[in-house]
């Protein structure tokens, strides 16, 4: 789906949820009165997203404190562009979107996608 997983579950503290039903958008919306969800958009055929998400997956500390979805939009457009209209943000590939609520209260794309930057969002 995103590469050799085995290899980039090695590298990776994220315990990510695959993205790749609409249905699940529901659940995202549901679980996100709990807890924050983050949807991590990726596409396998781009290295700027490539090289993104592995920076942020090296960056990210603050698992616990949220649900982590991944959707690769290249197999999965149709969830892609759902999520566009749902939570009423622009298409952007590679994007971060955290949805708190059944809202979208933050949301960022390409180098402006930051660890840090989505921790001081969670606080």
């Amino acid at each position: 789906m995103f590469g050799n997983t085995e290899e980039k579950n090695n590298h990776s503290t994220i315990k990510w949820n695959t993205l790749s039903d609409l249905g699940e958008l529901n659940e995202i919306v549901n679980v996100s009165h709990d807890k924050p969800v983050v949807i991590f958009k990726h596409s396998t055929r781009c290295s700027v997203s490539r090289m993104v998400l592995k920076q942020f997956e090296s960056e990210f500390d603050s698992q616990d404190k949220i649900i982590p979805y991944f959707l690769d939009l290249i197999e999965f457009r149709n969830v892609s562009n759902e999520i566009a209209n749902r939570f009423n943000v622009v298409h952007q590939s590679p994007q971060i979107i955290l949805i708190k609520d059944g809202k979208s209260i933050y949301n960022a794309s390409h180098s402006d996608i930051d660890a840090n930057d989505l921790e001081e969002k969670l606080t």
